[in-house]
């Protein structure tokens, strides 16, 4: 007997995915409700699970293939006879271990596929480049799987660990001058990215910004109540929810910055959800906020937070990243000094943040050093007024610079 495994719902207006890996191959053992495969949708990387406990059967679809919505794409076979079933034997060894927290002991049979630790797309190419053997890198995802950061960790660990003494000859140079090309083709959510900030560009009369803000009040605020908020609160006082509610004062006050056009008519919204751009393994995703404007800043801390976890964990759902009315962008946990970010369609308005670096300014005539920080506004000049945009951002600025005025909405 066996069972057919579809491609699940995939939320609303999305009929189809690409098959992104298959997790299990023909013949592994799977448990009811266990990720068999990864799909790659416009915006979300989504898990098929296990309809039913079994051996996996046929791949009826290949990796890097576009399925619809209720395709059978695999096969579930001996459902009714796994319970008691012997063991079944493990395939040969991949060409690259599975992640474990040790090395099995030498001459030990190999881990089954069912103990095996998957790797992404990415997480196999940062082993390669970075010539990491995975299974003595301890992975901090999903049921312990490795993350592409894991690996960067383990590369950069493994550099600055003093060189073991030379007990074989080491290996001979690649051949001076060689010069290698990879094609890798492109994830079904880095081409959705790519195709809308190019039509944002082609749609909207992009303009950006710019202002400068002094950061020395909200530092000093963070840095007296950062212990008590955590303790209170279980979640860290960051800088990302004194933006999200700056930023709701400035849309509340330029409502033009929190709406969109829509054909030959402006969307206006009484309320502010807010998109917060995250990386995530497989690219950058932007995740929502909603009803900022309502939320206090624990809510909003504890919102990015588990939004961040759930990135990593490649856990976000389509529902997560539905909507927006305003983005933030903070390319300064980067290191980025200045940007000109493209709106997220069809918003007319992006925040960017940057890199905090002290500078030399004027203060009372006096020149002073003061933690300061490059804010960019893009926007959407069809619909948002350059007097628009610039008053926005400064009343950005002036929240900052003085966390008062969050408190008694000036």
């Amino acid at each position: 007997m066996s069972s057919e495994v579809k491609v699940p719902t995939l939320g609303e207006s999305v009929s189809e995915a690409t098959i992104g890996q298959w997790l299990k191959q023909p013949g592994d053992v799977v448990k009811l409700d266990e990720p068999i495969a990864s799909l790659e949708t416009d915006k979300v990387a989504i898990e098929v699970m296990a309809p039913v406990a079994g051996v996996m059967g046929q791949h009826i679809a290949k990796e890097g293939e576009t399925v619809l919505v209720g395709a059978v794409i695999a096969t579930i076979e001996d459902t009714t006879a796994v319970a008691g079933a012997a063991p079944v034997a493990p395939r040969e060894e991949r060409a690259i271990p599975p992640a474990s927290d040790t090395l099995p002991p030498k001459g030990t049979p190999a881990a089954t596929e069912t103990e095996a630790a998957v790797l992404s797309p990415s997480v196999r190419r940062a082993v390669l480049e970075y010539g990491i053997d995975p299974a003595t890198v301890k992975g901090t995802g999903k049921d312990g799987r490795l993350t592409k950061e894991d690996v960067v960790h383990a590369a950069q660990a493994k550099q600055a660990a003093p060189a073991p003494a030379a007990t074989a000859p080491a290996p001979s140079p690649a051949t001076a001058g060689e010069r290698r090309e990879e094609r890798i083709k492109m994830t079904r959510l880095r081409q959705t990215v790519a195709r809308r900030l190019k039509e944002a560009q082609d749609t909207a009369a992009l303009l950006t910004t710019f202002n400068d803000c002094d950061m020395t009040e909200v530092i000093a605020a963070r840095e007296r109540y950062k212990d008590l908020f955590e303790k209170k609160h279980g979640v860290r006082l960051g800088f990302m929810s004194f933006f999200a509610k700056a930023a709701c004062l400035a849309l509340k006050d330029i409502p033009a910055a929190n709406a969109y056009i829509e054909g030959d008519e402006i969307v206006y919204h009484d309320y502010v959800d807010i998109s917060v751009a995250v990386s995530a393994p497989n690219g950058l995703v932007v995740p929502v906020v909603r009803n900022a404007d309502r939320m206090s800043f624990a809510e909003i801390e504890k919102t990015i937070a588990d939004f961040g976890k759930r990135a990593r964990e490649g856990t976000l759902t389509l529902d997560d990243m539905k909507g927006g009315t305003f983005t933030i962008s903070n390319g300064g946990v980067f290191g980025s000094l200045m940007s000109t970010p493209i709106i997220n369609p069809p918003q007319s308005a992006v925040l960017g943040l940057h890199r905090i670096e002290d500078r030399p300014v004027a203060r009372n005539g006096q020149v002073v050093i003061r933690p300061m920080m490059y804010l960019a506004l893009s926007y959407d000049h069809r619909l948002i007024d350059g007097r628009e945009a610039v008053t926005a951002l400064k009343i950005i600025k002036e929240a900052i610079e003085d966390p008062t005025r969050l408190l008694i909405d000036l």
